[in-house]
């Protein structure tokens, strides 16, 4: 049964690691996001991610809060994309999701971004 549910555990906020994340992972864009990820091969397998949503494009702190809730529940239905198959070399992987449109998108536009995002990851693993 596949789980849902995204702990502490599961975030990004180690702050070595974030520097890590942004000085040596790999970017992309998707729209409406700038997505970074690193992946450290032979280690643990784990997933930590981060999202952020700048104050620059959004002053309101309402609406921040409405997209990270919307990309925290978009990646939380999808997060298994990036489980390893049983017997396939394992990762350490940190994700950061920074939301960069200054439109307030529905939800079915930013699942289909994360979706297309952790695809892309996925097969670059």
């Amino acid at each position: 049964m596949t789980n849902y549910a995204l702990p502490h555990a599961e975030r990004l906020r180690s702050l070595g690691a974030i520097r890590r994340l942004f000085a040596e992972g790999e970017s992309g864009f998707i729209f409406p996001f700038r997505y970074v990820w690193y992946a450290e091969p032979d280690t643990e397998p784990s997933v930590e991610v981060l999202f952020s949503v700048p104050k620059k494009f959004h002053k309101r702190a309402n609406k921040r809060n409405l997209l990270r809730r919307r990309t925290k529940e978009a990646y939380r239905l999808r997060k298994a994309m990036l489980q390893p198959a049983p017997g396939t070399p394992s990762a350490n992987v940190d994700l950061a999701l920074i939301y960069s449109s200054k439109e307030v998108l529905p939800y079915k536009t930013i699942d289909h971004a994360v979706r297309r995002i952790l695809e892309q990851i996925g097969a670059q693993l």
